[in-house]
């Protein structure tokens, strides 16, 4: 009834649906629940688009390529699940459990499409291009406003020191403009003061 193509692209979809279900360990900014990896891949499309202005190297980015990242950047969670990124323990085998998640998933999909998708998901976790450089300074900064909404949820669960966020938060210095940078210490600062921090 439907050709090769239409349904390795069906049977993709069917899969990235499963983002749905993993949850990340940050909430939802009203602090009710734990968000979900669908969830946060839209509010970091969303953020990207109207947090443009405030990006640091502006014209050398192509938006449509880093909300593309946003849509890709996660989907292999969901075989892999999702790794804490201040557990040290969890991180150690998260490429090799990502990458074989990768072959899975984008193997699904028509080859050159697959390919696509593989290129922007491992162009964002590289960090080497303008647009990835962006895309991942919305990625760090969508956790951050999150844990400061919900008063550091996230950073008293896992014992989270001021350190390991600063250092966590050095793709917002180097890719957004000097106020967002900015407001990215005063939520440190903050959650210091408000012994959120360690």
């Amino acid at each position: 009834m439907i050709g090769e193509e239409l349904e390795r692209r069906l049977r993709f979809l069917i899969e990235a649906d499963k983002m749905k279900n993993v949850e990340r360990q940050t909430l939802i900014a009203d602090g009710s629940r734990r968000e979900t990896d669908a969830e946060h891949s839209w509010h970091f499309a969303l953020m990207a688009l109207t947090l443009f202005d405030h990006a640091r190297n502006k014209d050398k980015i192509d938006l449509d390529r880093v909300i593309r990242m946003a849509l890709v950047h996660d989907l292999v969670e969901v075989y892999a699940g999702d790794t804490f990124c201040y557990d040290e323990e969890a991180n150690k085998d998260k490429a090799d459990r990502e990458k074989t998640a990768a072959d899975r998933l984008f193997g699904l999909l028509p080859e050159e499409q697959g390919e696509e998708y593989r290129r922007l998901w491992e162009e964002f976790d590289a960090k080497a291009t303008p647009d990835a450089a962006y895309a991942a300074a919305i990625d760090r900064l969508q956790p951050l406003i999150n844990n400061h909404l919900t008063d550091g949820h996230t950073w008293k669960k896992g014992n989270v020191r001021a350190e390991q966020v600063r250092k966590r938060m050095e793709p917002v210095k180097e890719a957004m403009d000097d106020e967002t940078a900015a407001l990215a210490d005063w939520i440190i600062g903050e959650g210091v003061r408000k012994g959120l921090l360690k």
